[in-house]
């Protein structure tokens, strides 16, 4: 299953857009059965009429919105409200969030965010509920499994997502990976066009160019 790409993911080949300050919430709940309790991540399947990623599977989040004020605070409750808005899951005053990572969209992208993930933990017995419209599925997923089944093409994992949940992959329960990233600094992870022609593409800083985010000649 290859992922299509929606009008805003269109190449912008002029003056870089400014990314919109934007947040999400990486769920995790005690997962399994019969005293398995294995790390679990919620995630909603977007519907395919979206103009940013239509079809993904992604964390419930979204744009900041100016009644969600500013700065760290407005991040905090941008990530709080698009999870009751998206998923129908309220998170408890004062519930931890954890900053996980932080990932600005490539120059070359037509609709650019500077986006905040944080790590929460599921209020227990709280199912998560789609509205149908933005989001048209939710389902709880071991990291690897999610990651598995994008492999054989059962679905759409967008490259952001996909790093994710393999970072979370090698935490053995969700209060594991809240205390390993409890504390840490979060640097913003910039992807960058390389090479010319038809073989350009995009990569993370950093890392070996074969770590591709997106090939450009996919079309919709």
């Amino acid at each position: 299953m290859e992922r299509r790409r929606g009008p805003a993911e269109a190449p912008n080949h002029g003056t870089p857009a400014t990314p919109r300050p934007a947040a999400s919430i990486v769920l995790l709940r005690r997962g399994g059965k019969h005293g398995r309790r294995a790390l679990e991540v919620l995630l909603l399947k977007r519907t395919e009429k979206a103009a940013f990623m239509p079809g993904a599977w992604v964390f419930p989040g979204g744009s900041v919105d100016p009644e969600d004020g500013e700065g760290a605070d407005g991040f905090r409750a941008c990530a709080v409200r698009e999870l009751r808005e998206e998923a129908g899951i309220e998170l408890p005053a004062g519930e931890e969030l954890v900053p996980f990572c932080r990932w600005i969209t490539p120059e070359i992208v037509s609709r650019r965010f500077d986006a905040w993930f944080f790590l929460a933990l599921a209020p227990a017995h709280t199912p998560p509920q789609v509205d149908g419209g933005e989001v048209v599925e939710a389902r709880w997923f071991e990291p690897a499994a999610a990651i598995e089944a994008a492999a054989a093409r059962e679905l759409v994992l967008p490259f952001p997502t996909r790093t994710q949940l393999g970072w979370l992959a090698a935490h053995p329960t969700s209060e594991a990976a809240l205390a390993a990233y409890r504390g840490c600094s979060t640097e913003p992870i910039l992807p960058e066009l390389v090479g010319e022609g038809d073989d350009q593409r995009l990569v993370l800083p950093g890392l070996p160019d074969s770590i591709l985010l997106s090939d450009l000649r996919e079309t919709d």
